[in-house]
């Protein structure tokens, strides 16, 4: 642009009216409900501040809908400095540590979604995609590994019960530890353990050593979703959080490429007859020595299965850690106090996405030194400070962060209802996902239709998932319905699809309610999971993230014992079909309430 150019354009920008905006508060929950504008994309008192720009990366504010600052030179910054960022921030009531997030944010924002940005945003996307993997296969292989190892319906829900211990472990345990040795460790060692785990589950030969497998392989694989949503979070501009939706689309296509696989090796490596049969070859461990049984040698689809998932797990894990080596956040590190590293990181992306970056760690130090007139006390974010305090006052500092959750009436509320939904969430598609892929193959059974056939179906039931996430990524900024509505009405559809699969029996039912579950399922998901880690602050999103699995883990050891109990009064042996569907369709329900009652609160326009 000319410079003639330029200043007829500022004359014309200078005309238009200022919008104030104020950024929320660190312990302000985010609505679920409405889109946000970054505040960056507006008009505001702190873009006509002269010390701004000396801390702020080129950025076109015009083509933004703002307009372009001058740039001043650092003697006329201190010169004509009236009113300091530090003073404008401090104004709005934020911490230190937000103000230096507000730095952070705009850096980024400058970028834009750059090359960096989509890497992490893959390899965030694959961590959704294990997820479902694996929770995936365990439904598909319950059929053959009964039949195998001759367990009983009254113990068929304990590798459901195996893998969300694992789950629930490794979701409290990671997302805790996310905040604590920092979101690059946990990236990476979660995909570690459960690759470990996973590609020794086909060597088992009896039950208890394949529970014990299932139940590490969910330790790593249960922190994945807090985990990789916060990371997306803190890398991504803010104008990009419908990706936050977005990353579980890969879980759908996980599902999908599962029943692929399985689809290839358990129908042609089964017993014959199979567990789908009326009368399946009974197991070994239950049959007479030299009666025909089913043995490992003529059973071996499900362990090729686990063997193949393994093997793409330990991929993943070498992406990760040589073809593309994640940076630490930037804002763990400045709540660590280690601003130095985090103006680093910022750096090091900039080059990666061809860009020039401003920011530099005296930025953070006027910060600290101007902030000091305000408040003597140290906090987080405090640079070297923070770091030199006593043992007794990190750890005091320590608990102040976890008191965030609970910090007002709006964050407790806030709090609770996310637990609430993740728990009613997780029991209901956990019963689901591990009965009804049985479910289906007994309906389609009694229909005469074969395993073949019931194992190609589970691609036309997954594949909708795809549509299900990408709608709840187009809904999610959409105005008066956004996160909130969109889960309410794809929670009550979802429970509602169950109901009706429960009293109907017939070769397309068995195809399209179970395909309209796991539609809504998706979509349900997709937003709840990217909404999240938005609705709590950078020192407790970890946390907050993985407490709220915790939760929704804990429920999923619960309901696969109270699913197995009730399916295995059947009257006929072949168990109560319609009492497991109506305990995952009635608790799903649930979830419609609770996330009818989350705060209704103005979506945030800084994600700190």
């Amino acid at each position: 642009m000319s410079e003639s150019s330029y200043h007829d354009e500022r004359e014309d920008e200078a005309q238009q009216p200022l919008v104030v905006t104020r950024s929320p508060a660190i312990n302000e929950p985010l609505d679920p409900d409405e889109a946000s504008i970054p505040s960056m994309y507006l008009h505001t008192t702190d873009d006509k501040d002269p010390s701004l720009q000396p801390l702020m990366a080129d950025f076109d504010y015009k083509s933004a809908g703002g307009f372009q600052p001058e740039r001043l030179s650092g003697d006329a910054v201190d010169v004509e400095r009236s009113t300091s960022l530090t003073e404008a921030l401090h104004a709005e009531g934020l911490s230190l540590f937000e103000k230096k997030c507000v730095l952070i944010n705009r850096e980024i924002d400058a970028m834009g979604m750059g090359k960096y940005q989509w890497y992490v945003w893959c390899m965030c996307g694959f961590g959704y995609f294990l997820d479902l993997l694996w929770a995936n296969a365990f439904g598909l292989v319950l059929g053959p590994v009964q039949q195998e190892f001759g367990f009983g319906n009254d113990q068929s829900g304990n590798i459901s019960t195996s893998f969300s211990a694992g789950l629930t472990a490794g979701a409290f345990v990671w997302g805790v530890l996310a905040d604590i040795v920092g979101r690059q460790w946990a990236f990476n060692l979660t995909v570690l353990i459960a690759s470990i785990f996973g590609i020794c589950l086909g060597a088992p030969n009896s039950y208890s050593p394949f529970l014990v497998l299932t139940a590490f392989t969910g330790f790593g694989i249960g922190g994945n979703i807090p985990i990789d949503t916060t990371i997306t979070l803190e890398f991504i501009p803010q104008n990009k959080r419908f990706l936050l939706a977005l990353l579980s689309i890969f879980q759908p296509l996980g599902v999908l490429i599962c029943s692929a696989l399985a689809y290839a090796y358990i129908p042609a490596h089964s017993c014959t007859p199979n567990f789908a049969d009326s009368n399946p070859l009974p197991s070994c461990r239950n049959s007479a020595p030299g009666a025909e049984c089913c043995s490992k040698s003529n059973n071996m689809g499900w362990r090729y299965l686990m063997y193949t998932l393994g093997a793409m797990t330990i991929s993943l894990f070498f992406i990760r850690t040589i073809i593309f080596r994640m940076k630490e956040s930037p804002k763990y590190l400045v709540y660590r106090g280690r601003d130095e590293k985090a103006v680093q990181v910022i750096h090091h992306i900039a080059k990666i996405n061809g860009h020039n970056s401003r920011l530099r760690l005296e930025s953070f130090e006027q910060l600290e030194s101007e902030h000091d007139q305000f408040s003597g006390t140290t906090g987080l974010g405090a640079g070297k400070s923070q770091r030199d305090l006593s043992l007794g006052k990190k750890v005091g500092l320590e608990l102040e962060r976890y008191k965030l959750l609970f910090s007002s009436w709006e964050m407790t509320r806030l709090t609770i209802l996310v637990w609430l939904t993740y728990i009613m969430d997780y029991w209901g598609f956990t019963v689901a996902g591990t009965y009804l892929p049985k479910i289906i193959a007994i309906k389609n059974g009694s229909l005469n239709l074969s395993l073949d056939f019931t194992y190609r179906s589970y691609l036309l039931i997954y594949f909708p998932g795809v549509f299900g996430v990408a709608l709840g990524a187009l809904l999610y900024n959409v105005p008066h319905i956004g996160r909130k509505w969109t889960m309410a009405v794809s929670a009550g559809l979802m429970g509602a699809s169950i109901f009706i699969f429960a009293s109907v029996n017939s070769e397309a039912s068995n195809i399209g309610l179970n395909a309209m579950e796991y539609f809504f399922q998706s979509m349900f998901n997709a937003v709840l999971y990217g909404w999240t880690p938005e609705a709590f602050p950078a020192p407790v999103r970890g946390t907050a993230c993985g407490i709220a699995s915790f939760w929704g883990r804990l429920f999923s050891i619960i309901s696969p014992l109270i699913a197995q109990s009730l399916y295995a009064k059947g009257e006929s042996g072949d168990g109560d079909i319609n009492a497991v569907l109506y305990l995952a369709g009635g608790v799903t329900l649930g979830c419609v309430l609770s996330v009818a009652l989350l705060p209704n609160r103005k979506l945030g326009t800084q994600s700190m």
